[in-house]
């Protein structure tokens, strides 16, 4: 999978491509990253990369023609002269739809979708002239109901959540599988051999709390239940307590959540608590 970020700083992201997760997927070649520097697409001495908005009002707008120049070096047309549907241009904006979990797979290429590229545009100022957005962008993302500098952040948030959907990048792809936001049990196939799995996929929900030694930190214990190594028993625990952070925390994802009708009889039961 190949990442490109169009960006007035490229150097921003130096930090974040050597650590971690995403060094070792590059490093192994899983993923690439390019950087390009928006300023290089620009033909006057003080390569200039906005303007005043049409209309008046305040801040300066990032120009249709460095970016569309930027676009055009990576060989990507208009979308109404593109036929490589395998590429998918990302618009970073305040503006757009909101980004989840579903859409982190879709960007790795998973789940049925045929993608081997994705370039993200940050925008920044007051944003991109529009133009670019209805000529090139399949998609407007935003990564939060707040306002960045820049979509540099955004980029490397989106980015971060799709590669650790990409098998391999994970040491354990169960990792990737088990946690909040993730898919139901029905689409997990992960399984230990004739162990029964001591987790239930999130569908949709939050995780449930995580614990480690030592058994007792500053007077409190772990749940007993973890303890005493019945899976089934860790499973339902877990499950609970899924539910009860999601009801919570994050009360809305409970409405198109993957819910059983075992899990509908423990929110009726927190619901009274």
């Amino acid at each position: 999978m190949r990442f490109e970020i169009v960006t007035i700083f490229p150097d921003f992201f130096q930090g974040f491509l050597e650590n971690g997760i995403l060094r070792r997927a590059l490093a192994e070649g899983l993923v690439s990253v390019n950087t390009h520097d928006l300023r290089a697409f620009t033909h006057d001495r003080h390569r200039t990369v906005d303007d005043r908005p049409f209309g008046g009002g305040e801040g300066m707008v990032l120009k249709p023609q460095p970016i569309a120049e930027a676009l055009e070096s990576m060989g990507i047309r208009p979308k109404a002269e593109r036929a490589d549907s395998k590429t998918r241009v990302v618009l970073l904006s305040a503006q757009g739809h909101p980004f989840t979990q579903p859409m982190a797979r879709e960007l790795a290429g998973q789940g049925g979708v045929e993608l081997d590229r994705v370039v993200f545009l940050c925008g920044r100022y007051e944003g991109v002239d529009e133009r670019i957005n209805e000529l090139y962008c399949d998609l407007e993302l935003s990564i939060g109901d707040y306002v960045l500098s820049g979509g540099e952040l955004a980029a490397a948030v989106v980015i971060d959540a799709a590669m650790r959907m990409i098998p391999g990048v994970l040491g354990n792809q169960a990792s990737g599988e088990f946690e909040s936001f993730g898919v139901a049990d029905s689409e997990i196939e992960t399984q230990e051999d004739n162990v029964p799995r001591s987790q239930h996929g999130a569908g949709g929900l939050l995780d449930y709390p995580h614990y480690t030694r030592p058994a007792e930190f500053a007077g409190m214990t772990v749940p007993e239940t973890l303890l005493n190594g019945d899976h089934l028993l860790i499973r339902r625990w877990r499950r609970e307590q899924q539910l009860r952070k999601t009801l919570a925390n994050r009360p809305d994802l409970l409405e198109r959540a993957a819910l059983s009708k075992e899990d509908r009889k423990i929110l009726e039961k927190l619901r009274t608590e």
